[in-house]
């Protein structure tokens, strides 16, 4: 059985994206600045705050040359998958769940676990990662 994490289209950019992207930006400056959709067959609308603020950032990410990815992942996923989105064994995610470091639910004999729990998990793990390796660099300088 093949594991699907995400689907993902690439799109590359150029300095011409870049360029077009600093002078959006430039424009939404300050407090007056906002996103709107506008249609032949009506008025500008304004994008919902949040929606504006995900563009603003994909925007600022093309301005300043960063890679842009964007995936999507259903709202709740097979043991498989999160143990893929981890980057661990499938056993192992079966540990979590069983020690309650992981929410999961049944569904009728199947573990599910939702999206949004896996990547709390997956953020946690990698502050744990980092505050180790941060650690690990405070007693090198600490022997010198």
């Amino acid at each position: 059985m093949a594991t699907h994490v995400a689907a993902r289209r690439d799109l590359m950019t150029d300095e011409r994206d870049a360029e077009l992207a600093q002078r959006v930006l430039a424009s939404l400056a300050g407090p007056e600045g906002f996103l709107s959709v506008e249609r032949t067959d009506s008025a500008p609308q304004p994008l919902p705050r949040e929606t504006g603020r995900l563009l603003q950032e994909v925007l600022h990410a093309v301005a300043t040359g960063a890679t842009v990815t964007v995936t999507t992942t259903p709202r709740e996923v097979t043991t498989s998958t999160a143990a893929a989105m981890l980057g661990i064994s499938r056993p192992t995610l079966m540990k979590l769940i069983k020690d309650g470091s992981i929410p999961a639910h049944k569904v009728g004999t199947h573990t599910r676990l939702l999206c949004e729990d896996v990547l709390v998990a997956k953020r946690a793990r990698r502050a744990r990662e980092r505050a180790a390796f941060a650690a690990l660099l405070e007693a090198e300088d600490d022997e010198e």
